[in-house]
């Protein structure tokens, strides 16, 4: 039997990404452009495309730029956006226990998506495999891949050639979580909820793992949006012009 369809969405974009200076100078990390459009745009995009109604968008750092961007949410396919901005920067954790009481249904589960991934695997899925575990937080897990070429060793010490970049085997936080709403009391109002809430509901045996398959990229530092652009332009994933702020061949 299928899950209860998880109606609502939150959306982390309140961080300023040094890291990702000088995209980041003038515009929040969820405004950087890939293949042309905002990373915000390809994530209402894929909400509204398994079903979902409401984002709430927690917002910081020259938060304005996204609200003139999305706006209602109308053009995204979505019903309702709301924005959460919070007075002070709260960290993960805080900043998502803040947006969290902005939700139009705080008694039902909701998506969690860190402000600056992109992905395309299935939230029904993701939602069928949540109910089925009874945990309290499922976590999305993308395969590891390394930044580095790996040498292939033979004989000890002579090496073979080398791999650019393989998947290694471990899986990594994707950044991307269903969250029932009783934990929304236990995240920090300051701080990062990874350190702190996590830990405690691991320990409870409540927070459970999903191995996600489709496509799947964290954007934290520049080559990954040289990367990632390149790979959404060579796999047909370019967003309508419409919703482009650059050209997509940027």
């Amino acid at each position: 039997m299928p899950a209860t369809p998880v109606p609502q969405a939150l959306i982390l974009a309140g961080g300023q990404a040094t890291r990702m200076r000088p995209y980041t100078d003038d515009a929040p990390k969820a405004m950087v452009p890939v293949a042309g459009a905002p990373i915000v745009g390809y994530q209402l995009v894929w909400l509204a495309q398994h079903g979902i109604t409401s984002v709430t968008i927690s917002g910081g750092y020259k938060h304005e730029m996204i609200s003139d961007y999305v706006g209602d949410g109308a053009r995204f396919g979505l019903k309702d956006v709301r924005y959460a901005i919070e007075p002070e920067p709260l960290g993960r954790g805080g900043g998502l226990k803040f947006a969290a009481r902005h939700l139009p249904e705080p008694d039902a589960p909701f998506y969690v998506l860190n402000g600056d991934v992109i992905s395309s695997f299935s939230l029904t899925d993701f939602a069928d495999y949540h109910e089925e575990n009874h945990g309290a937080v499922t976590v999305a897990l993308s395969p590891y891949r390394s930044n580095w070429g790996v040498a292939d060793l033979v004989d000890g010490n002579r090496i073979r050639g080398f791999r650019q970049s393989p998947e290694l085997p471990y899986w990594i936080n994707a950044g991307i979580y269903v969250f029932t709403p009783d934990v929304v009391p236990m995240l920090p109002d300051q701080g990062d909820h990874e350190d702190s809430t996590f830990p405690e509901l691991a320990r409870d045996g409540r927070l459970v793992g999903y191995r996600l398959s489709g496509y799947w990229r964290g954007i934290d530092t520049v080559k990954d949006v040289i990367e990632a652009s390149r790979e959404i332009r060579t796999t047909g994933g370019l967003l309508p012009p419409e919703l482009h702020t650059t050209s997509p061949e940027n």
